[in-house]
């Protein structure tokens, strides 16, 4: 099943995350959190907009072309046009101490964002939605580090990494109202293979890929934990992973090169690139963010 990872587009990106496929423009979208840029790239270049502080994600909004973005300690509107950013929204928090970390659409195109205190303290994540009123509410706390989401096919599961932990929190979701119903099973267990679990995509037969930082590669698991393949990546830490294409069936992995010294980046040049892999199945269309 699995399939020959290759570069996408090469970068130097220090934390590349938050891929998600525009299907609209044909283009993938991806922030280097680090360098407080967004990037929309496809096979033959890239445009970067600077946005002024830490990017968790950048997502299509419905019925135009801007971007709805999880931005410092909110959420914003990035105008592609004029790449003037506009707050919307503040994580329900203090945000000295907060900030934004992986955040991805529903299938209803509700926005969901995970934060973290700025110290990595642990306990101090939260799990936030952004309502039909504009507000960013905690549906989950207590966690250490929220990162991967993503939805069942049915939309009527909800899955959480929490990295620190290695453990993928699974939750029942209503898909018409967007809110969490309480546990759909014990929490999948990662720690058995090397790495964290980072950013995470679920394909059409609800399987989940998940990209593991200092892991070295994308694993993908059945929705009740069973590892079934491994995709063996070209560098120590990719971040995540986001199905797309024109077939839906390309699957693009943003990388991080942070930390790394002269003698590492030498060892490691593709890290902090996109890649891709043809894993031999489709992933779930995207959904455009809505807003009201």
């Amino acid at each position: 099943m699995s399939g020959a990872v290759e570069v996408f587009h090469a970068a130097r990106a220090a934390l590349g995350e938050g891929p998600c496929w525009d299907a609209a423009r044909g283009e993938l979208l991806w922030v280097d959190m680090l360098a407080e840029r967004v990037h929309a790239t496809t096979a033959t270049g890239s445009t970067a907009y600077a946005v002024g502080a830490l990017p968790g994600a950048a997502i299509p909004l419905a019925g135009g072309d801007d971007l709805l973005l999880a931005l410092g300690a909110g959420v914003a509107r990035l105008a592609r046009g004029s790449g003037e950013v506009v707050p919307l929204a503040a994580l329900a928090a203090d945000p000295a101490t907060v900030r934004v970390n992986d955040a991805k659409v529903d299938p209803g195109g509700r926005l969901w964002v995970g934060a973290t205190r700025r110290d990595m303290a642990p306990g101090g994540g939260t799990l936030q939605r952004l309502g039909d009123d504009g507000l960013l509410t905690c549906v989950l706390d207590g966690l250490d580090v929220p990162n991967g989401l993503g939805w069942s096919p049915d939309g009527e599961t909800l899955y959480l990494a929490d990295s620190p932990r290695r453990t993928i929190a699974r939750h029942r979701v209503d898909p018409l109202r967007g809110e969490l119903l309480g546990s759909a099973g014990p929490a999948l267990d990662t720690s058995a293979r090397p790495g964290q679990p980072d950013g995470l995509a679920v394909d059409a037969d609800g399987n989940l890929w998940v990209a593991f930082w200092d892991g070295g590669a994308v694993r993908c698991y059945t929705p009740g934990g069973a590892l079934l393949d491994e995709l063996r990546v070209p560098l120590l830490r990719p971040t995540s992973c986001a199905f797309g294409g024109a077939d839906d069936r390309d699957l693009l992995i943003t990388s991080s090169c942070h930390g790394y010294d002269a003698a590492q980046l030498a060892a490691e040049p593709a890290a902090g690139s996109l890649l891709v892999a043809r894993p031999g199945v489709a992933g779930l269309p995207p959904t455009p963010a809505r807003i009201a």
